[in-house]
């Protein structure tokens, strides 16, 4: 089988590729340059697409003497990931850019191209597995990618493969040093990547610009004003602009933001528990939409989040009802479902939250 290798520069990419050449397949090297203008080095854990980065794919790539290229994807990926990431904060909701960068560049864009090149299948170092096609949590509670996979499709999954998700993160370290390869100890990006200084907020706002408005409590008195509401998520509780708590004493939490208005709302805790979820965009990831209510877990964030749902299909929307709530589910965040069963929690489907 001719597979196309998403090759990072990191360990897990790096072991996905080696055990690609290991299973015998007929395999290629891609690394994705993402950025239009490359750092020279990464800043540790933080960035990617840096020219350090591709020359540890390149390295690793010698060393399992196979072909490797530098694909660049920087336009699609500013289009559809980085630009969809500033609109939606501007909007008011909270998305995950790595969920999009799944979505809609490495299976989406960078698969296209290795179809149409005769490729078979995209590996990825993702830590998710696949079993008849079924998109499965990885062995490895801890780093398990299935969340950021959700929002694939049936289409997407039979051409995809994820080598190294029957694996804990430890043991592909060690096995990468076995290999002899300089990124065994290469530090795993963290944060969002293309914000390789870790501040989100004077991101967007370079980006958005200055939109001023208001901080209300729940009787719509004015706290605090700010300068606008990409500065904001919902169930944040820290660097609202206010004094202190609330008159009770206790603390207070981002609970509804409104883009048109300039509004952030804050209150208490409890006010920020969701029992229901609106989706849309559903994907099903067997390509069969679900029937009828379904017993299920959902996630709504790459770590955490997780309760138990009956979910169902109304009108084309994703309709989730959550025993017991959660708390901090924001608009534009992902939901995925979950089947539980013995061989593995099972993704069955996913949507964009509208409200909650």
């Amino acid at each position: 089988m001719r597979v196309l290798v998403a090759m990072s520069g990191g360990v897990d990419s790096s072991v996905a590729a080696a055990r690609m050449v290991d299973a015998g397949h007929d395999v290629v090297g891609v690394h994705m340059a993402l950025s239009s203008a490359p750092g020279t080095l990464r800043t540790g854990s933080r960035g990617c697409c840096s020219k350090e980065d591709a020359g540890d794919a390149r390295r690793v790539a010698d060393i399992l003497d196979i072909p490797f290229y530098v694909w660049d994807f920087a336009d699609r990926f500013k289009d559809d990931v980085i630009d969809d990431f500033v609109e939606a904060y501007a909007r008011g909701e909270t998305p995950n850019p790595c969920v999009r960068c799944n979505e809609r560049i490495k299976f989406s864009a960078l698969a296209a191209r290795a179809l149409a090149l005769g490729f078979d299948a995209v590996a990825t170092g993702h830590y998710a597995r696949l079993t008849d096609g079924r998109l499965r949590r990885a062995v490895d509670a801890d780093k398990d990618q299935s969340y950021v996979l959700g929002v694939l499709t049936a289409e997407q999954l039979a051409h995809a493969i994820f080598p190294i998700g029957d694996t804990p993160k430890p043991q592909i370290r060690a096995e990468a040093a076995e290999r002899g390869l300089a990124v065994a100890k290469k530090p795993d990006s963290h944060d969002i990547c293309f914000i390789p200084s870790g501040d989100t907020q004077a991101f967007l706002g370079a980006r958005i610009g200055v939109r001023r408005g208001a901080v209300v409590d729940d009787s719509g008195a004015v706290l605090a004003e700010h300068e606008g509401v990409h500065g904001f998520t919902i169930g944040q509780r820290k660097g609202l602009g206010i004094a202190g708590p609330g008159a009770d004493g206790r603390p207070r939490y981002v609970t509804a933001i409104d883009a048109e208005t300039g509004t952030v709302r804050v209150g208490a805790a409890e006010d920020l528990e969701v029992s229901e979820l609106f989706g849309d965009k559903p994907i099903f990831t067997s390509g069969t939409p679900l029937q009828g209510p379904v017993e299920c877990q959902v996630q709504v964030r790459a770590h955490g989040g997780i309760t138990n749902a009956v979910a169902e299909l109304r009108d084309g929307r994703l309709v989730v009802t959550l025993t017991p709530p959660l708390r901090g589910v924001a608009p534009g965040q992902t939901m995925v479902l979950y089947r539980p069963d013995a061989e593995g929690d099972e993704v069955i489907a996913s949507a964009t939250i509208a409200r909650a």
